[in-house]
């Protein structure tokens, strides 16, 4: 899968000693914010947030099991911190609610608590906005500004609570700002880093980090050893927060380019590039993506983004924090809705056109990058246990899926782009439930579906209808591996299904 840059398939980071886990076009232009003056933070951090504008916030979450689709995994709690924004919200961070059963806010003076639920969230940049179901719970409380940007140098307080209540604060200087992966595999936005000793406390799942009463950032990662913080960035909050006043709420939007530098000599005499100028060389464009959309090509030479030249790395001057990847440019200081012209080289001429951005969501590619907040769709027939293929499901198997997970669909996963252009899912057998409906097929995995009953397999809704109609009273199945064809008997499938539900105790056969 390829996003605005080409980016390797990274493991899911977590934060490391800091997790306390038990098993409608918007705007285009920028909200004007305040810059702050740098100041160490020597003030009692009573002061800063006078009024209660941080809570604990305690979240019971049970993520799906994808090997066994119709079922979730072991229920955890996740504790962390929130921070009171106006609007009477709280923002978090996405991963310490996401998958969530029960929410809960608590006032750490006080120790007075609320239920709450997310009104919006975004797992891409890993942030969420909760309300609390209590009306009157944030009346009394107040919020903290996020309108206001910090530079380099800047000294920053990292929030964090006491067991007894009494907010204490962390000393952070932020050293570097630079596009970085958040959460999810693909995705990368503006990171702060931070050097700052952090201590671990409870509640530390979501840090806020704030200077003079404005929300900052909030604490993606640290690393204990080099005593060093990775934290979502303001511009992406201040993105977020302008983007989930609208509804529906459209996510940050994507450009659907990888690109190569043109550093080489020459290449650029080739290309007829001048020594003034940048410029980088796209190698693919994903197909359906804003750039597709725009007929830029392939071999196009992109020499500015919204009327920022890019230079042969693919970076451009940034006002507040100097040479940052175009990606910043494109997800974070653009919107879903918003036309950016771009100028690009095709065989020595020079165009321009408009790229109309948009977010594309997980669901509108052949292999779902993420699937959360959402059960994994299946359909079972007859004791064979059909999914539809997603990153999710390959993550299944840890850390280190990119080997253990079966190659052929950690391939298709990576060159999706190129092997699956044309909207489809990617329907497989994942296992069989051993039954008398299956007696002989013990041991067929991970095969996809080509044909049912003659019928293209395309998605799961192609499969449930393709059963409807069996061939001479069996149920014909295609794969793209040996067996290249099994039967099943539709009748006996039929008048056994209940039996089946019965004995591995299925909430239903199938789930669209």
């Amino acid at each position: 899968m390829k996003f605005l840059l080409s980016c390797n398939l990274l493991a899911l980071l977590a934060l490391s000693a800091l997790a306390a886990e038990t098993p409608s076009p918007t705007p285009q232009a920028t909200p004007a914010v305040e810059t702050l003056p740098a100041r160490a933070p020597k003030e009692q951090l009573a002061t800063e947030l006078k009024g209660g504008s941080v809570l604990r916030v305690n979240s019971t979450n049970q993520s799906y099991d994808f090997f066994r689709p119709w079922s979730k995994k072991a229920p955890l709690n996740r504790r962390g911190l929130g921070a009171v924004i106006d609007g009477g919200e709280v923002l978090v961070t996405a991963e310490l609610v996401w998958d969530s059963n029960f929410i809960e806010l608590e006032k750490p003076e006080t120790g007075e608590r609320s239920s709450a639920k997310v009104a919006v969230i975004d797992y891409e940049t890993n942030l969420a906005l909760l309300k609390p179901t209590s009306q009157d719970f944030l009346k009394d409380l107040q919020p903290l500004d996020t309108d206001a940007q910090v530079k380099l140098g800047d000294h920053l307080s990292v929030v964090q609570f006491e067991a007894n209540g009494t907010a204490v604060s962390t000393e952070a200087l932020l050293t570097s700002a630079e596009v970085g992966h958040y959460v999810l595999d693909d995705y990368s936005y503006l990171l702060f880093k931070m050097s700052c000793p952090l201590q671990y406390r409870d509640n530390s799942f979501t840090l806020p980090i704030v200077q003079s009463r404005h929300l900052i950032s909030m604490l993606l990662r640290y690393d204990p050893r080099s005593q060093t913080i990775e934290a979502i960035s303001t511009p992406v909050i201040q993105h977020f927060l302008k983007e989930a006043e609208h509804q529906p709420y459209q996510g940050f939007p994507s450009f659907g380019i990888s690109f190569s530098p043109t550093r080489d000599p020459q290449f650029r005499h080739y290309e007829k590039l001048s020594d003034s100028e940048g410029g980088i060389y796209v190698d693919d464009v994903e197909p359906n993506a804003p750039a597709a959309q725009a007929d830029i090509q392939t071999g196009d030479i992109l020499l500015s983004i919204a009327g920022k030249a890019i230079d042969p790395d693919g970076d451009y001057d940034d006002e507040l924090y100097g040479r940052l990847s175009i990606t910043h440019l494109i997800t974070t200081l653009s919107y879903s809705g918003q036309k950016v012209p771009v100028t690009l080289l095709r065989h020595g001429e020079r165009k321009e056109v408009d790229v109309s951005l948009f977010n594309r969501p997980p669901q509108d590619y052949a292999i779902d990058p993420y699937v959360i907040g959402r059960p994994p769709r299946y359909l079972i027939l007859g004791g064979l246990v059909f999914e539809e293929l997603s990153r999710q499901y390959l993550r299944e198997w840890g850390p280190a899926w990119q080997r253990e997970a079966p190659q052929r669909f950690v391939y298709f996963d990576h060159y999706q782009a190129d092997l699956f252009p044309k909207p489809r899912k990617i329907v497989f057998l994942s296992q069989i439930l051993p039954n008398n409906d299956t007696i002989g097929y013990p041991q067929l995995n991970y095969m996809a579906v080509e044909k049912v009953n003659g019928q293209p397999i395309y998605r799961l809704e192609d499969l449930a209808k393709a059963i409807e109609k069996p061939i001479n009273g069996f149920h014909k199945i295609e794969f793209d591996l040996d067996p290249k064809v099994i039967y099943l008997d539709a009748a006996q499938v039929e008048q056994n299904a209940a039996q089946l539900q019965k004995t591995y105790s299925l909430p239903g056969l199938r789930r669209f």
